[in-house]
């Protein structure tokens, strides 16, 4: 558990310091948008969920060796509504890697459905 620890200090330093240097205001108000109704919309809705999805997959399997398999169906539903959100956003560098999410889920879905028939 040594690593959670460090890896969790290491990240705090890097985050904090970046925000520092971005400015705290900057910060602040960028959160902030969560909380209005104006910032809730279809894509932003899909990009909330899809994050979310991600981290439920990635998260135990970085940190603690556990893959959640079946979560990779949530995964490429996600991905494919993401890549839908990151056009309308114009975020090419999100539609290029939500199409390896997309690419990922199903490896990993075939990888533990196919041996079951």
């Amino acid at each position: 558990m040594n690593h959670i620890l460090v890896g969790t200090l290491a990240a705090l330093f890097f985050v904090l310091t970046l925000y520092i240097i971005t400015g705290w205001d900057k910060i602040v108000n960028c959160y902030k948008m969560w909380f209005t109704k104006e910032y809730w919309t279809n894509y932003n809705i899909v990009e909330a969920v899809s994050w979310f999805t991600k981290a439920t997959i990635i998260v135990p399997g970085l940190v603690f060796g556990i893959e959640v398999w079946y979560f990779y169906f949530l995964a490429l539903a996600t991905s494919c509504t993401l890549i839908w959100a990151s056009n309308k956003k114009l975020l090419p560098t999100l539609v290029g890697f939500n199409s390896l999410w997309v690419w990922i889920s199903c490896v990993v879905l075939a990888k533990n459905i196919l041996p079951l028939f």
